[in-house]
């Protein structure tokens, strides 16, 4: 009996200290000491309202931007079956939001790539060597069933760290 609630006790001891230890790493991680105000961009308004997001926000040094698809500004499919034309419409979208905020594929920290046909992006990756001309981002590349419309074929979100 006495082996048990020791055991127990000891038990307790451990996962107290690990809550604590916790509580730290989430305290210093997020030290709002200095808040930054969210500055929030929508590319297109009228389409961001009516699906309910914006399409980048910058706190601070970071900037978070949306999937990128290839859309006319009514928010209609382009380049409906055209793979390369959909992936080079989603980059001249990214670059502009890049450039509201003074920033260049340069700054991307990040990319992640959603896609319906695997084969036609890797057919078509090397196209990214003309959008990052120093270096690559860090990011994945997901293979999904379906984008939010049926003709999108790739969606591109980013992740980007200007340092002031």
């Amino acid at each position: 009996m006495k082996t048990k609630f020791l055991s127990i006790s000891i038990l307790t001891l451990i996962l107290s200290f690990s809550v604590i230890s916790c509580k730290v790493k989430t305290t210093l991680a997020y030290d709002n000491s200095s808040p930054e105000t969210p500055d929030y961009f929508l590319l297109r308004p009228e389409v961001e309202k009516a699906y309910g997001y914006s399409h980048a926000v910058k706190i601070g040094n970071h900037i978070k931007i949306s999937g990128a698809v290839s859309m006319d500004d009514e928010g209609n499919p382009t380049a409906e079956g055209d793979f390369e034309q959909q992936m080079k419409n989603c980059y001249a979208d990214l670059d502009k939001i890049l450039k509201h905020f003074n920033c260049t594929f340069d700054d991307v920290v990040k990319e992640d790539v959603f896609t319906t046909n695997m084969s036609l992006f890797l057919e078509h990756a090397a196209y990214r060597t003309e959008i990052y001309k120093n270096h690559f981002p860090t990011g994945s590349w997901l293979g999904v069933k379906e984008l939010a419309l049926p003709e999108f074929m790739i969606e591109i979100e980013l992740e980007v760290y200007k340092a002031e």
